[in-house]
């Protein structure tokens, strides 16, 4: 008998609206760097659902974690104390030496949070005139209208014109553009240290540390959106910690709850201006999120995942060098892009797909790697085995 049951991807295509181009396989089981698709086939995740699942799929502490919390509390609003919340802002505080934290959902409306933040100390520090954002061109802060209008990639932000007023983008790595954009009207920059959707494009370290100087000479927040870089990824709990700069508000997300919906936006006591009803989110910052992200900080610290970034940064990073068809890599850590002699990135990672193994194809000529943090030695031989055989 011929099976007439639509598949899932029709069944997609009839209930969702069409956002996402899917790679053609549906996954049902996931184990530390391994997923299993509904045919029982494994693939090795170099992706972690795009620098989110640092620890591991199904990771055993974070389930444990989760699970005792949804049978105690699982929701009472912001209205209310709820101790999760508070220890995980403790930890981030001890963590990075920021002061303060507000509790968001996800990336975007982290840097949603730190724009209104800093438009929030122009207003009260320089006047109602000061409320302009300087951002990099091929930065990517979000997809809501504000974060939007931060990223600068102009071909993300065509259709949804008119952005809100008051950002303007320089290239990257040219403290002269910067210079020549920040005026009286600027209240922050706002910058990724290694822009991610860009292509895996780490900031230089002297432009970094010189745009802090020029932010404090000026007079102006230092915003660091850390939302793919952070907690760990690039071998420091923040990817500032190595660069020898501090900001003035930063963002969190993607790797903070392992795979569940959390963002934060930490600020210097400097910058945190805001008032009550300022800002708020009836989700943000709730006890069965913050519980996985306090499991995600214990797991990180002690299984030593910092180290171990360090050292598969470096064993991926010389192995992939060594492919024919690589012309650098580049990144930070376990950010890595693998860059091709060729604009074949796309169909690299069909063949790799095909070759059980999960990656991205960021730009054109860019592959990304941003495995679990958890990547053992030998996986990460497979991956360049598996990434080789893909360019063949």
């Amino acid at each position: 008998m011929v099976n007439t049951a639509p598949t899932i991807a029709e069944r997609e295509a009839a209930s969702i609206i069409q956002t996402y181009g899917r790679a053609p396989v549906t996954f049902v089981r996931g184990d530390g760097c391994r997923l299993y698709d509904e045919d029982g086939n494994d693939y090795l995740d170099c992706l972690s659902g795009i620098a989110v699942a640092s620890v591991g799929h199904a990771n055993a502490a974070v389930a444990a974690a989760v699970s005792r919390q949804m049978t105690r509390l699982v929701h009472v609003s912001n209205l209310y104390y709820t101790v999760p919340q508070v220890e995980l802002a403790e930890r981030l505080r001890a963590l990075s030496g920021l002061d303060r934290v507000f509790f968001a959902n996800c990336g975007a409306t982290a840097n949603e949070t730190a724009i209104k933040l800093a438009r929030r100390w122009g207003q009260k520090t320089r006047g109602p005139e000061c409320y302009e954002i300087v951002s990099l061109l091929d930065s990517f802060h979000g997809r809501t209208l504000a974060a939007l209008a931060a990223t600068g990639q102009p071909k993300k932000q065509a259709v949804f014109q008119p952005l809100p007023s008051g950002f303007v983008q320089v290239p990257a790595n040219d403290i002269d553009a910067m210079d020549g954009a920040v005026g009286p009207q600027t209240a922050a920059v706002m910058v990724e240290t290694t822009q991610g959707e860009g292509g895996v494009l780490p900031l230089d370290v002297d432009y970094l540390q010189a745009l802090r100087e020029l932010c404090d000479e000026r007079g102006v927040l230092l915003v660091l959106d850390d939302v793919q870089a952070g907690i760990g990824r690039t071998g420091s709990w923040f990817s500032w910690q190595d660069l020898g700069i501090e900001p003035d508000i930063a963002t969190l997300a993607k790797a903070l709850a392992n795979g569940l919906p959390i963002g934060a936006c930490l600020s210097t006591a400097r910058a945190a201006v805001f008032d009550y009803g300022d800002h708020g989110t009836t989700f943000g910052g709730g006890p069965v999120v913050t519980t996985a992200a306090l499991a995600v900080l214990d797991e990180i610290e002690h299984r030593d995942l910092l180290a171990n970034c360090r050292q598969r940064s470096r064993q991926l990073t010389s192995r992939l060098m060594a492919v024919p068809g690589v012309t650098t890599v580049r990144g930070r850590g376990l950010m890595l892009g693998a860059v091709l002699d060729s604009p074949r990135a796309a169909e690299v990672n069909q063949a790799a797909l095909s070759n059980g193994l999960l990656l991205n194809n960021v730009t054109a000529d860019t592959v990304r790697f941003t495995p679990p943090l958890v990547i053992t030695e030998d996986e990460a031989e497979e991956a360049a085995s598996k990434f080789e055989a893909s360019l063949g």
